[in-house]
């Protein structure tokens, strides 16, 4: 059954779905880069050297890597540290230094191996149980849920709005982490407002699109039935008993042709459902590499790291305004693949050693722009091409594999240090990820595939896409 057709008559995108937007969505997203990237900052490195008097080196004044070399015949037990921008660091309070260089890199680690367990974790939830339990636990799913309460024509809007809020999260955390500048605080400070989910978590509303494809009309019904009545559209009985008899009529159609549950190995079981999933997990696996890469790097530009981080999520806020317009003229793949192409580029240009430090600001924030920019179409064009009875599951699947990166890229800017290797490796992926997107169909107005037969159909001409048939 289509669903966008039917969402005409309830409402594609009323007061209904802003209130869903603007009162639960769009909190849920604020706060989603606190914890991604305080450790950042908590784990801040100093200027230090020895204060142990039974260490002797050649040189009292040297500092950090010098100060290493010097001590590698000798243990200092003290160290002391440059207190004037942070007053405590996990750094400063167990000596985490020179031999002990690596524990807060190997931190960043093991936190993003625990995205990549809680993503896959999720996304099975999701599928299992319904999407709107999960909106906080995982950035993934705001993207998800409101696209599936909208009509076509509004996904955009969707999109955008979950990742304005989510650049604007991520300012008030520059702010954050420059008012606290204790590591416990600024811990404390950015956890306290996850807490705020708990007082509404009851108001997240399943989503029918869901519902309708895993059979459960009545429950579906009752979700519709109120949308229609905030939206102020009249839904008569015979509509809601015609409707029914429709669903149940197709979907046991649809469900004698298998009586499997839908897994991981769904997504690969036919040949263009198995190209898209391997085309948007790489792509995705891009997007979060070189996004959180470039906001780990953002510190490192200059002495003021506040400033940098703050200039590294500002210069994501002027992208929407050009990418409003453009992917409602243009589409997504398109506008998807200028926008990695660009972004490469930036990234490459940056590690050119003959120009000054403002040529490597300006390109990083170029560069910044550009992985932002394909990072919020990615949220619109992957949901699009998934199916909705394995749609939170591909999306499970493509963040698991985008949390590869994060896991790698603290060892490879460790190993890279006095280098820019980090800033090569990411401008390379976003180049070869913005040809792979050619490889996928545009996505623009047309309606959600529901089932797997849906996902796996393609229909390239105009003619179709005009009539808004199914991807």
């Amino acid at each position: 059954m289509d669903f966008d057709r039917i969402l005409v008559d309830f409402g594609e995108y009323g007061t209904y779905q802003k209130q869903l937007i603007w009162l639960i969505v769009l909190p849920c997203v604020l706060p989603c880069g606190f914890h991604a990237y305080n450790q950042l900052f908590m784990a801040s490195i100093p200027e230090h050297w020895c204060k142990d008097e039974n260490f002797s080196y050649n040189n009292y004044t040297s500092k950090n890597n010098n100060q290493c070399l010097n001590s590698m015949n000798n243990t200092c037990e003290v160290w002391d540290f440059d207190y004037s921008r942070y007053s405590s660091t996990i750094v400063t309070e167990w000596n985490l230094v020179c031999s002990k260089q690596f524990y807060p890199t190997f931190a960043l680690v093991v936190f993003g191996l625990s995205g990549l367990f809680g993503m896959l974790l999720f996304g099975f939830i999701q599928d299992g149980i319904g999407v709107g339990f999960t909106v906080p636990a995982i950035l993934a799913t705001p993207n998800v849920l409101p696209i599936e309460f909208v009509g076509p024509a509004h996904r955009t809007t969707c999109i955008l709005l979950t990742n304005i809020a989510h650049s604007v999260g991520m300012v008030i955390l520059s702010l954050v982490l420059y008012a606290f500048r204790d590591w416990r605080q600024l811990a404390l400070a950015t956890s306290l407002p996850f807490t705020v989910y708990f007082l509404y978590w009851w108001r997240f509303p399943e989503s029918p699109r869901w519902l309708l494809a895993c059979g459960r009309f009545e429950k579906a019904k009752k979700i519709l039935l109120k949308m229609a009545k905030v939206n102020g559209k009249n839904i008569s009985p015979d509509y809601m008993d015609q409707l029914k008899i429709k669903y149940e009529e197709e979907f046991n159609n649809q469900k004698s042709k298998t009586d499997e549950q839908y897994n991981v190995f769904h997504l690969f079981k036919t040949p263009n459902l198995r190209f898209k999933t391997i085309a948007i997990t790489f792509i995705w696996f891009v997007n979060t590499t070189v996004y959180v890469g470039l906001s780990y790097y953002a510190p490192a530009l200059s002495s003021d790291e506040h400033l940098n981080f703050f200039l590294a999520g500002a210069v994501e806020l002027p992208t929407y305004i050009i990418l409003w317009p453009a992917m409602e003229r243009f589409g997504r793949k398109s506008i998807l693949n200028i926008s990695m192409l660009i972004g490469g580029c930036a990234c490459l240009a940056a590690t050119c050693s003959t120009l000054d430090e403002k040529w490597t600001l300006i390109m990083f924030c170029v560069g910044k722009m550009g992985i932002s920019s394909s990072y919020v179409i990615l949220s619109l064009f992957a949901p699009e091409l998934y199916p909705t009875v394995v749609r939170g599951l591909g999306m499970s699947v493509s963040s698991v594999a985008g949390m590869i990166g994060p896991v790698g890229l603290p060892i490879i800017n460790y190993v890279g240090t006095g280098s820019q290797l980090s800033l090569i490796v990411m401008g390379v992926l976003q180049i070869v990820g913005g040809f792979v997107t050619l490889l996928l169909p545009e996505t623009k107005n047309c309606h959600l595939p529901q089932t797997l037969d849906d996902g796996e159909n393609n229909y390239y001409d105009s003619a179709d896409r005009k009539e808004n048939k199914y991807i």
